[in-house]
């Protein structure tokens, strides 16, 4: 079985995020990226059925010269190779497409991408992928079992879990639950000197099509300042939320 896990170079969520040419360009001065963590969820269970079934496993971005090293991060993890196709991630359908090239390039039975990155959350490019190669596809997986070319599956749905059956090549959205937190890897010396040995492959993007343009982004409102209050003062507390929250 051949699969294929979709990588995205996504800020680490305690970075400062700031933006600059007048809030219409993201700011990477400082900031730490790392493996998207729904992408991580999907390339442990994918290490699991390399170990267990013998599957190949690649790892595969779209991205620019600094995407790498994450990449090598995956490797690193015990991915067998890379592939960066050598373009900016800057909208989901375009980058569905690049992804369709590869994977149908790669004759790969499974692809396994985080059901959203944590950068945009758009939570589209699994579901496009798998129209664009004609592959099933399950989203917000939670457990998955390949026995052949047959798939059995656990989805999470509004107000609980959907076992679904189907066969490959499938598309799957990982997320937490996919694998145990505890199952998560932390690259080791050997795991990171054979990494450096491991094939990564630079693609040449195909023409896609981009379909939305960032236009401006803009921060969250900054949370007010927090009024403390003596337990021993019922009094304030009642004036404070009867007065100026106005809550009662």
């Amino acid at each position: 079985m051949k699969i294929l896990v979709c990588i995205s170079h996504v800020p680490d969520t305690t970075s400062k995020i700031n933006f600059t040419e007048g809030d219409t360009k993201f700011d990477t001065n400082g900031v730490q990226f790392i493996i998207n963590p729904n992408d991580e969820y999907g390339l442990t269970r994918a290490m699991w059925f390399k170990e267990k079934q013998g599957a190949t496993v690649d790892v595969v971005n779209v991205g620019g010269p600094e995407t790498e090293p994450t990449l090598r991060k995956a490797l690193a993890l015990g991915a067998d190779g890379a592939i960066r196709v050598n373009t900016p991630a800057l909208d989901g359908y375009a980058v569905a497409e690049q992804l369709a090239k590869v994977v149908t390039d790669g004759a790969y039975d499974l692809v396994i991408a985080g059901r959203e990155s944590i950068d945009y959350n758009g939570g589209m490019v699994p579901g496009m992928l798998a129209g664009l190669i004609d592959a099933n596809f399950i989203n917000t997986c939670i457990s998955l079992d390949i026995d052949g070319t047959n798939v059995k599956a656990i989805r999470e749905i509004d107000g609980g879990k959907e076992t679904v059956t189907t066969t490959l090549p499938l598309v799957v959205g990982a997320q937490k639950g996919l694998v145990d937190e505890s199952d998560l890897r932390i690259p080791n010396m050997r795991g990171i000197m054979m990494a450096r040995k491991k094939p990564l492959t630079i693609l040449e993007p195909v023409d896609a099509s981009t379909e939305t343009v960032s236009v401006k982004f803009e921060k969250p409102t900054p949370k007010g300042a927090v009024t403390l209050v003596s337990p021993d003062n019922l009094d304030e507390l009642v004036n404070l939320l009867h007065n100026e929250a106005k809550v009662i």
